[in-house]
């Protein structure tokens, strides 16, 4: 079984391998994690710097994930893009074909805060309301059927 991931080494991305894990690794699946990076605002020093921190701190998320996934015995490997998230995700599954599309619902952390949680509580409302703009998009567009998992 081939299970594609979006995985953007997110708080939701690393429970959504876990949760494939503990659902799939039965069946020893081979995990293919696409992780995207967006292109750089535009090309002063700053915004590529940042885009290389960015990239950087991406690759190690993702080598700790591909290490969680040998150390449970499943096979796994990454692609890396660059672009928008979105449409990098469904040229990934057009190209390599999983049988299962794997993405975690988009959410923000709070940072501790009585306003923070606050605001979070009633974003997060709003937000079971829909999904996130990625889960959406993908939704309407993927060939493969597509699982979203909660936060």
């Amino acid at each position: 079984m081939k299970i594609m991931i979006a995985y953007d080494d997110s708080r939701n991305a690393k429970l959504a391998l876990a949760q494939v894990v503990t659902l799939f690794g039965r069946l020893s699946p081979e995990i293919t994690l696409v992780t995207v990076v967006e292109n750089p605002g535009d090309s002063t020093d700053k915004n590529l710097e940042f885009f290389d921190q960015e990239t950087e701190e991406l690759r190690q998320g993702v080598d700790q994930a591909l290490a969680f996934c040998s150390k449970e015995g499943i096979k796994a490997h990454a692609l890396f893009a660059q672009g928008d998230a979105r449409k990098m995700i469904l040229a990934a599954t057009k190209k390599h074909t999983p049988d299962i599309l794997v993405v975690a619902r988009h959410s923000h952390q709070p940072d501790g805060g009585f306003i923070a949680k606050s605001l979070t509580y009633f974003v997060d409302e709003v937000d079971y309301m829909t999904f996130g703009s990625v889960s959406a998009f993908l939704a309407r567009r993927v060939e493969c059927p597509l699982l979203i998992l909660p936060s």
